[in-house]
């Protein structure tokens, strides 16, 4: 995640809310910590933020608006409503609550896009997870995935085939299943033969926007470097730690 990324994620981030548990704000917001630049930028648009919503806070109609509009019910003069001084009151009235509305409950992005699929999944490679099974027998692995109701009919690279196997887990996603295929690179320091490449496999219909075809798709997702591509109707996304070269000897 670069800094403009960040930016557009928080400016959904509504400061002193549920929002910082969103792995995405979360991740924007651990980002900021150490971006001081960004540190500046998000410190600034929250006190815009809070100030709008004080502003917000202190509207109200204007004096005597509602004996008004019941006075003009009332005689059944629908006419009156119509005049300008209280059309122009019940339009400011109505626009302040429109905005009110957008600033203090944003619509969010679509949860089921590309990139929301791969912030979630370098999340989970990235956490220091445990492995659901540790092994390094491919057979094992797929028997695991299909109990567990997790795409197990993966195909793998050629290249991909000769990375050390160290296991699998079953993650979750948009009411599906994620199979994440564990490897091991021998990179030095990658410390204690612990999983430094990964491979996610799930259903393609479940994410907007993935690729359409088999070439990979390489992008920055967090600390990894990640490719996409769709086969046979699964999406799968390969990340590592070590780079694009080293991620691209696995393709």
């Amino acid at each position: 995640m670069n800094r403009d990324e960040a930016k557009n994620i928080l400016l959904i981030y509504r400061p002193g809310t549920a929002d910082a548990a969103d792995p995405q704000i979360a991740g924007a917001l651990a980002l900021a910590e150490r971006d001081l630049e960004l540190k500046a930028w998000l410190a600034a648009h929250c006190a815009r933020q809070a100030a709008l919503r004080e502003k917000f806070r202190q509207l109200g109609p204007p004096a005597g608006l509602k004996e008004k509009i019941l006075s003009a019910q009332a005689a059944r003069e629908k006419i009156v409503f119509w005049r300008p001084w209280i059309a122009l009151a019940a339009a400011a009235v109505i626009l302040a609550l429109g905005t009110l509305t957008l600033v203090l409950f944003p619509k969010r992005g679509a949860d089921d896009t590309l990139a929301v699929y791969q912030n979630r999944m370098a999340g989970v490679a990235l956490r220091g997870y445990g492995m659901d099974l540790a092994t390094n027998d491919q057979a094992r692995i797929r028997a695991y995935l299909a109990q567990n109701q997790a795409p197990a009919d993966f195909a793998l690279p050629p290249a991909l085939k000769q990375a050390a196997l160290v296991g699998c887990g079953v993650e979750g996603w948009q009411n599906t299943k994620v199979s994440m295929i564990c490897f091991h690179t021998g990179r030095a320091d990658a410390a204690d033969g612990r999983s430094d490449l990964w491979l996610f496999v799930v259903d393609g219909a479940s994410v907007k926007g993935a690729p359409a075809g088999v070439s990979p798709r390489i992008s920055k997702v967090n600390r990894l470097v990640t490719a996409t591509w769709t086969q046979d109707g699964r999406l799968y996304m390969l990340g590592s730690e070590g780079g694009e070269e080293t991620l691209k000897k696995y393709l």
